[in-house]
C-alpha cells in the first residue's frame, strides 16, 4: 500500500471490490437504461434499471428464487438453465413496462465463453428486449440444462452413491436431474403463459 501525504484512499465500495466507477461513470454519460446481471453464490438477480442522480430506478426485475417459488422449478437456483428463465422473466417485464431495448451490465464479472451472465443476457432477448451482446455463441442444449442431464446419466451408471450425493438437493425437491430439460421446459411454459 502507498504511504505519504499525496496518497488518496479510494472509495470504500472500489476498496472492497464491489464497483468499477470508471464503467459506471460511462453508464451514467450514456443514461442509458441497463440490464443487470448479478450472480451469487446461491442465486441469479437480473434487474432492468435506469439512472437517476438520487439514485438508479429500478423498472423491472426478477429473481431465480422466484422459479421456486411461482413456478415450480425444482432445480439449482443459480445454474445455467436458471440464469436463462431469469432473464427471460425479467424481460417479459421489463417489455410489460415499455422498455423496447437496454445495454447489457454484467458488472466486475469476467466475461468469458460459456458464462451464466450470457444465458441471462438471451433470455431477457428470447424474451423480446433488445439488448447488444456481439458474436457470442450459445449453446441450445446448455439453456435446457441438457449438459446436466448427461452426466447425471454418466454418474449414475459409473458410480451411484456419487450421484445421490452431488444431486441430493434436486432429488429431495423431487426432481431426476435426468429429466431436467423437459422440466426446463414445463417451467418455460408456465412462465410465457403467465402474463409476466
Amino acid at each position: 500500500m502507498a504511504l505519504g501525504p499525496n496518497y488518496k484512499v479510494k472509495p470504500r465500495r472500489r476498496r472492497e471490490g464491489k464497483t468499477n466507477y470508471y464503467k459506471r461513470y460511462v453508464y451514467v454519460l450514456s443514461r442509458a437504461i441497463r440490464l443487470v446481471v448479478r450472480l451469487t453464490n446461491e442465486y441469479v438477480i437480473v434487474s432492468v434499471m435506469k439512472f437517476d442522480p438520487k439514485g438508479d430506478i429500478t423498472i423491472a426485475s426478477a429473481h431465480s428464487i422466484e422459479l421456486v417459488k411461482k413456478y415450480g422449478w425444482k432445480g439449482d437456483t443459480n445454474n445455467t438453465p436458471a440464469a436463462y428463465l431469469t432473464g427471460f422473466l425479467a424481460g417479459l417485464r421489463a417489455k410489460k413496462a415499455g422498455i423496447e431495448s437496454a445495454v447489457a451490465d454484467i458488472g466486475l464479472f469476467t466475461p468469458t465463453k460459456g458464462a451464466r451472465v450470457f444465458y441471462a443476457i438471451k433470455g431477457a432477448l428470447d424474451a423480446g428486449l433488445k439488448v447488444p451482446m456481439g458474436d457470442i455463441e450459445l449453446d441450445e442444449d446448455r439453456i435446457k440444462g441438457v449438459h446436466i442431464s448427461e452426466y447425471a446419466k454418466k454418474l449414475e451408471a459409473e458410480n451411484p452413491e456419487k450421484f445421490n450425493k452431488l444431486f441430493s438437493r434436486y432429488l429431495s425437491r423431487g426432481l431426476n436431474p435426468k429429466d431436467l430439460p423437459s422440466h426446463f421446459e414445463e417451467v418455460l411454459n408456465k412462465i410465457k403463459s403467465s402474463g409476466e
